[in-house]
């Protein structure tokens, strides 16, 4: 007699209808390290490397603002010893001024050029880097939902997609990081993830399956996701954020709009919590979470 099956948060949170809008973790800066052998639950500080090197170059990314982030290629198409392997700064500026700057490692060592890269201009007009999560130690679900839409990514895209460690929201496996345009996606399935990036490549961001902007706090990203949802897919900056006054439990955000979307609309919303569930495959108790609901809409 077989036991129960296995639970997944990923599962769970399919079937409840989490709201994934407005989830991305904000940021402008990240630092890329190849690194393909399993990876710690805790990503880079456990690698084992000579601690000095790994404590400053974390210093170094924090200082910077910079998340760290491990990468690797999807299965088929890496060699776990093939050297060198590569790191990169990758950083946001407003209007979508994108930086980035590539190196390469062998040995520990090498990775002290970081900390002078994190200060450096970089070069703009680089592709976007597309990163799965697919870090199994840390959640199984985005084992288990990434690695097929890395895959399936890797397949028409193989220069722009890596697997990579967590970078949040496990519950909305499989989850997608486009960098250094810093736009989260999540819930997606094979055929889901590469019509999402065909559309992000042609520079037309739907509502469906987005979970934010990283460049915006959060009231920001659920009223620019409601503006997307109302008016249709934009670009990446065809919605400016003029003004926002958060206040207790709820926030207007007013957005200007471009290429033929209106001027100026006003974004009411309140912040409600959720109802306590398990959140993640490992989590030993219930949590609930702040989502951000449109209360009104104003503008046309």
């Amino acid at each position: 007699m077989s036991g129960p099956a296995r639970w997944f948060c990923s599962d769970d949170a399919r079937l409840r209808g989490d709201a994934m809008a407005a989830t991305a973790a904000p940021g402008r800066s990240w630092l890329l390290i190849e690194y393909p052998h399993g990876w710690p639950i805790l990503g880079f500080p456990e690698l084992p490397l000579d601690p000095p090197v790994r404590d400053r170059v974390t210093a170094a990314a924090a200082a910077a603002g910079a998340r760290i982030v491990l990468i690797r290629r999807p299965l088929r198409h890496y060699a776990p010893e093939q050297r060198p392997r590569r790191w990169a700064v990758l950083h946001y500026q407003d209007a979508g001024h994108y930086r980035q700057l590539w190196g390469e490692w062998s040995s520990a060592a090498d990775l002290l050029a970081i900390p002078e890269a994190l200060s450096a201009p970089g070069a703009a007009g680089l592709p976007p880097v597309l990163m799965v999560c697919t870090h199994g130690r840390h959640d199984v679900c985005c084992a288990v939902r990434g690695r097929p839409v890395a895959f399936a990514l890797s397949e028409r895209w193989p220069e722009l997609t890596w697997e990579c460690s967590h970078i949040g929201g496990d519950r909305f496996a499989g989850n997608l990081v486009v960098v250094p345009d810093g736009v989260y996606y999540g819930g997606l399935d094979p055929d889901v993830g590469i019509d999402v990036v065909r559309h992000h490549l042609a520079n037309r961001i739907h509502a469906e399956h987005l979970r934010g902007y990283t460049n915006l706090d959060i009231p920001q990203q659920a009223a620019v996701i409601a503006a997307l949802a109302r008016f249709g897919p934009a670009g990446r900056h065809d919605w400016t954020v003029l003004h926002t006054d958060d206040g207790a439990g709820e926030a207007t955000v007013w957005l200007a709009g471009s290429d033929g979307l209106p001027e100026r609309i006003e974004v009411r919303l309140r912040a409600e919590r959720s109802t306590p569930h398990r959140l993640t495959c490992r989590a030993t108790r219930e949590s609930s979470v702040v989502n951000y609901r449109v209360i009104e809409l104003v503008g046309s």
